[in-house]
C-alpha cells in the first residue's frame, strides 16, 4: 500500500491517493485537479472513488473536475450533505470571497467499517472541528487519514460553524488515541506523525 501526499489546494491542503497494485482512492482533493490526474496517470492507476474526511472549501475543490475526469462516486458524512453545495457552510464565500459549490456526494458515510473495490477499511466518526468529520483507518497498514481533527503537534480549529472544542478532545483522546502508538497518521495539513508522537508531546492533548 502506497500513500501520496499531493498538497493542493488555495491553502495546500494534503490530498492523498492511496493505491496498492492498479486501483486508488482520492481522499480530499481541494485543488489542483491536473496534480492528480498526473500522478493517477503516470502510475497507471485507476481511481475508484473520492473520499473526504469532511466538506471545507480547502478539501473539496477539485471534487467535481476529478469526478467527471473518472465518473467518480463521492463518499461524505451525512452530517455535512448539504455542504458541499452551500459556500458559506464550506467557508469559501468567507475565505476566498469566492464560491465553490460541489454536486451532492453519491453516497454518505457513518461509522464502521467499509470495502470499496479492494481497500478495506474503518471509518469513525470524529466530530469536533466540523460536524461531519470522519477519519479513515487502514488498519492492515497501520495509518490512519485524519482530516483537520489531528495534526503534527496541532489540532484542528473549532471557530467555524459547527465546531466544538470538547468533541474535538474527545474524538482525538477516546478515538484517534485508541489506535495502537505505531499507527502512522496522515493529517489535513503539514507533515505525517505517528499516534505515539501526539499522544505524548501534542501541546492541546497530550495524553503519557
Amino acid at each position: 500500500m502506497k500513500v501520496k501526499t499531493l498538497p493542493a489546494g488555495p491553502l495546500g491542503t494534503n490530498c492523498y491517493i492511496v493505491h496498492h497494485g492498479e486501483h486508488a482512492l482520492i481522499v480530499d482533493p481541494g485543488g489542483d485537479a491536473e496534480k492528480v490526474i498526473h500522478y493517477l496517470t503516470e502510475e497507471e492507476l485507476d481511481a475508484k472513488a473520492i473520499l473526504l474526511t469532511h466538506a471545507h472549501f480547502d478539501h473539496i475543490g477539485a471534487v467535481d473536475e476529478l469526478r467527471s475526469y473518472d465518473n467518480l462516486d463521492v463518499y461524505l458524512h451525512e452530517n455535512e450533505a448539504a455542504w458541499l453545495e452551500d459556500p458559506k457552510l464550506n467557508g469559501s464565500l468567507l475565505f476566498l470571497g469566492n464560491e465553490i459549490e460541489v454536486k451532492r456526494a453519491e453516497y454518505q458515510l457513518s461509522a464502521g467499517k467499509m470495502q470499496i473495490s479492494s481497500f478495506s477499511f474503518e471509518i469513525i466518526h470524529t466530530p469536533g472541528h466540523s460536524p461531519g468529520s470522519v477519519s479513515f483507518i487502514f488498519h492492515e497498514h497501520e495509518f490512519v487519514i485524519s482530516g483537520d481533527v489531528l495534526f503534527n503537534q496541532g489540532i484542528g480549529r473549532t471557530d467555524l460553524p459547527g465546531g466544538d472544542i470538547k468533541q474535538l478532545e474527545q474524538s482525538i483522546c477516546d478515538s484517534l488515541y485508541k489506535l495502537p502508538d505505531t499507527y502512522t497518521v496522515y493529517p489535513g495539513h503539514g507533515s505525517k506523525t505517528t499516534i505515539r508522537n501526539e499522544k505524548q508531546s501534542n501541546p492541546f492533548f497530550p495524553r503519557k
